[in-house]
């Protein structure tokens, strides 16, 4: 990109305000798809007898890689599964007792429709979040959660913006309504965090 001048009186806060405005309204938006699909995913993963791995490419996938974290870090054991990888080996990490949550906005991720023929053969869960559902990935999933939105904050509709939002929020709801269900305590967020320090501690010994 060319270097260019910045426009006299440009307004970065009007700017900043305009994206909050656009992403609360496609949050308040969301709320329809809490729906029985949403219980159906809560149902899924609170009676996994293995891990919530979660799936997802781009900025997906760093979406993914928090909403592993978060599952992690509340009760219910998850970690984060890169598709690229999983196809050269590591869905080895992945067996029938687990739940798969797969993310993309298109429902439409080449790494991730190649995986599910095989999950399906192993009969292992699939819940899949897009803002698509007449996608393949929602079609074939066991679970669709729509996380669809009216428009991106980015003006030029390009870069993911209240689609990553919508889809972060959803994760934290499936999270937070798991750790109510499990009745998950501070107590015992605390004691994740003390084991964490002593095997940091230990190793590093």
């Amino acid at each position: 990109m060319s270097h260019v001048e910045l426009q006299p009186g440009f307004d970065f806060q009007q700017a900043g305000k305009e994206v909050l405005a656009i992403e609360r309204e496609c949050l308040a938006e969301l709320d329809q798809y809490i729906n029985q699909n949403f219980t159906l995913a809560c149902e899924k993963m609170f009676w996994c007898k293995g891990k919530v791995v979660v799936m997802g490419m781009g900025k997906s996938g760093h979406i993914g890689r928090k909403m592993a974290a978060t599952f992690a870090s509340t009760g219910t054991p998850s970690f984060f599964v890169h598709p690229g990888e999983a196809a050269h080996g590591d869905l080895g990490m992945v067996t029938p007792q687990d739940v798969v949550i797969a993310i993309s906005n298109s429902g439409e991720s080449s790494e991730i429709t190649a995986l599910i023929p095989v999950l399906k053969r192993l009969h292992v869960p699939l819940i899949c979040i897009t803002g698509r559902p007449e996608s393949s990935m929602a079609r074939a999933a066991d679970v669709h959660l729509c996380v669809k939105v009216a428009k991106e904050a980015c003006p030029l509709g390009l870069a993911p913006t209240s689609s990553t939002t919508a889809t972060l929020v959803m994760g934290d709801a499936l999270a937070v309504a798991l750790l109510k269900a499990r009745g998950f305590t501070a107590e015992d967020l605390r004691s994740h965090t003390q084991a964490a320090h002593w095997v940091v501690n230990f190793c590093c010994a």
